[in-house]
């Protein structure tokens, strides 16, 4: 039997505590970082209920997952502050030896778990000066009793006083308190450095590089080098890449050929690449991606011993393929996970990832590459609700501004137990996702249930800007942050009211990071919205423009507003914390005290400009917690506190949660 009752009033099973389990940071609980010690597999894991650290991972062949590092082993590196993979694995005589960095000194550790009472030893020193050493993509080489890895070292207190290179730590510990004991094996000329890969033989190494003020996914270079007897990296040189033409990723196949994901045809398509000319051949060309926006340590391809390419690729979405590069076949794997993560690994015949789709969690599965068959090997998917409280979502493209095309994915309310009053469509809330280089993807996430299944709708806008569309779809951004974004939400948001599937005056628009910068821009910019929910937002460009930003995006703005010093009244008119007289509708707004990417004092000089226009709103901060919001006791009580601001601006008891303080 259906009752029928308001939307935003329905009673679920879906807590503020079951939808943020397994959450971390505004993602979706997804493991990260997977990797394979023989059949082994490995990985990284969010732990909100344990303070918000990242779990080290471990299944056997013949075992169950669990964690070797108990709490408060926080596997997590802070390299370009996002991190990067923290760990790899070897096996050894004695079983298997981990290196991984510890979020709490940034530390390199070796431990083997195997060895009854071992303990992790520290491999690096911790460094006085500014932010310190810090190691990401660590990758053990046993022959040589060292660990290579991705170095960020700290030359000066300040965001910027640092420099980047690929450095090599001895595995005896001789590094843990002297410095000069640790091998650069590159030099520093270039800003960053990612995706160091060994050529089969060992003689050649290539990597990833670019310089501000660019990011890397719009002039990453892929850099060569002959390795030396000691492992020194001479005669570097670039291959392919660059503005223009950036590389997403490189891997050696085992034949000792060279791949790599490049976008000069405005799609990332995989190329073979001549290490002595740097001369690409497409492999399969198409209107489609096969690999993203890079930072460090993801994979969207893997090269399989049968010189086949496993690859993630579609418009939208990342599913998984075989593709033969004598041929350029490319086959589809079955199945209902559609949705990857550029996080690969290899294991024999299997390759090994992180999947999910549109009523399941992220999962680590293992295919075959011969039988196409799928096992979940970790992290396997908990129904904790009934399926009906689910939503379904729905992929839309949108007409916008100009007649562009704009993709989202609508969750409508549901619920099988209510219906709202007949005839009445319900609110939506419009979601802004982050970065702004980032996606929706389609999988399930119960933080969008916890809406849908109590009669709010959400639509999740891909806006301008956002990746797996090509690169015109991208660069809609460029010089237009905080103009196309708000525009493209606002048309999604009109056309949902224009069909009648939302009702008008009942919208909201959320979003954290870049979203909550494109959050408060609607506030400012449009009249579409009732209310907004703003999570760890930027506010102040000018702020970003003059070093109150870490320094791996100081200079992105420059993509998206302009030089600052060719436009600086750009960067004052679009940066919300300047207009509190535009904003008129409530909005709360939520912050962590460590946060170095949106600093808090944006939020707090806000909240002063704020309180002389009368315009309710609430602030909560919570101590301890950076960019992104880790903690189970922050997200739950983030959770509910939106819910009570929808309820009191669209008029619905959301009985169950503590009512919200809105001050004028």
């Amino acid at each position: 039997m259906t009752t029928v009752a308001p939307y935003g009033a329905w009673p679920s099973p879906i807590t503020a505590e079951t939808a943020t389990r397994g959450m971390s940071a505004g993602q979706i609980g997804a493991p990260l970082y997977v990797g394979t010690v023989g059949t082994e597999v490995w990985w990284v894991e969010p732990r909100p209920e344990e303070g918000g650290r990242m779990a080290l991972m471990r299944r056997k062949a013949d075992g169950d997952p669990h964690s070797p590092l108990p709490a408060p082993w926080n596997v997590r590196s802070r390299v370009i502050e996002y991190g990067g993979r923290p760990w790899t694995a070897a096996a050894t005589g004695g079983g298997v030896l981990v290196v991984f960095a510890d979020f709490a000194d940034q530390r390199l550790y070796a431990y083997e778990p195997d060895v009854p009472g071992a303990e992790p030893r520290p491999l690096t020193p911790v460094s006085p000066v500014g932010g310190g050493l810090r190691w990401a993509e660590p990758e053990i080489d046993l022959g040589r009793g060292e660990v290579r890895c991705v170095l960020e070292e700290f030359t000066g207190e300040g965001p910027g006083d640092l420099r980047r290179l690929i450095a090599a730590v001895p595995l005896d510990g001789s590094a843990a308190g002297n410095r000069a004991a640790v091998r650069e094996l590159s030099d520093d000329r270039h800003r960053f450095v990612s995706g160091p890969r060994i050529s089969p033989d060992g003689s050649r190494a290539v990597w990833l590089a670019w310089d501000h003020p660019h990011m890397p996914w719009d002039a990453a270079e892929l850099k060569i080098a002959e390795v030396g007897a000691d492992g020194v990296m001479r005669e570097v040189r670039t291959l392919t890449g660059g503005p223009g033409d950036p590389v997403a990723q490189a891997e050696w196949a085992a034949d000792g050929g060279l791949l790599a994901a490049c976008e000069g045809t405005g799609w990332w398509n995989l190329y073979r690449v001549d290490p002595e000319t740097g001369e690409t051949v497409a492999l399969h060309a198409a209107a489609e991606e096969f690999a993203g926006v890079q930072r460090l340590g993801l994979r969207w391809f893997v090269p399989l011993p049968d010189g086949r390419i496993w690859v993630l690729h579609g418009l939208g979405a990342q599913r998984p393929a075989l593709l033969d590069p004598a041929t350029g076949e490319l086959v589809d794997v079955p199945g209902e996970r559609g949705e990857w993560l550029p996080h690969l690994a290899l294991s024999g015949a299997e390759v090994v990832g992180v999947a999910a789709g549109p009523s399941t969690s992220y999962e680590i599965v293992a295919v075959d590459t011969v039988t196409l068959r799928t096992r979940v090997v970790g992290r396997e998917h908990q129904a904790v609700v009934e399926a009906g409280f689910l939503p379904e979502p729905v992929t839309r493209v949108v007409v916008g501004p100009g007649g562009r095309e704009i993709h989202a994915r609508l969750h409508a309310p549901r619920n099988p137990g209510f219906a709202g009053p007949e005839g009445e469509p319900p609110p939506y809330v419009v979601w802004a996702h982050g970065g702004p280089t980032l996606r929706s993807p389609l999988a399930l996430n119960l933080e969008i249930a916890y809406f849908t299944s109590r009669g709010i709708g959400v639509a999740d806008v891909d806006y301008g800007g956002s990746p797996g569309y090509g690169r015109a779809y991208r660069e809609r951004l460029r010089e237009q942050w905080g103009v196309v974004d708000v525009e493209d939400c606002a048309a999604v948001a009109r056309a949902l009211v224009d069909e009648g599937v939302a009702a008008p005056g009942r919208l909201a628009i959320r979003g954290g990071s870049a979203g909550g910068f494109t959050a408060a821009s609607s506030l400012v910019a449009s009249d579409v919205y009732a209310c907004a929910a703003l999570l760890y937002p930027l506010l102040d460009l000018e702020g970003v423009a003059t070093g109150q930003t870490h320094d791996f995006e100081s200079h992105y703005l420059e993509f998206l507003i302009g030089p600052y010093t060719e436009v600086p009244g750009r960067y004052r008119d679009r940066s919300p914390g300047a207009h509190p007289d535009r904003i008129s509708v409530p909005f709360l707004l939520m912050q962590g005290t460590d946060d170095v990417v949106c600093p808090p004092a944006q939020s707090e000089r806000l909240l002063e400009r704020i309180s002389a226009h009368g315009v309710p709103h609430a602030h909560l901060s919570f101590p301890g917690e950076g960019h992104g919001f880790r903690r189970a006791d922050t997200m739950v009580t983030c959770l509910e506190a939106e819910l009570s601001l929808y309820g009191q601006v669209f008029g619905f008891d959301p009985s169950g949660v503590p009512a919200l303080r809105l001050e004028a």
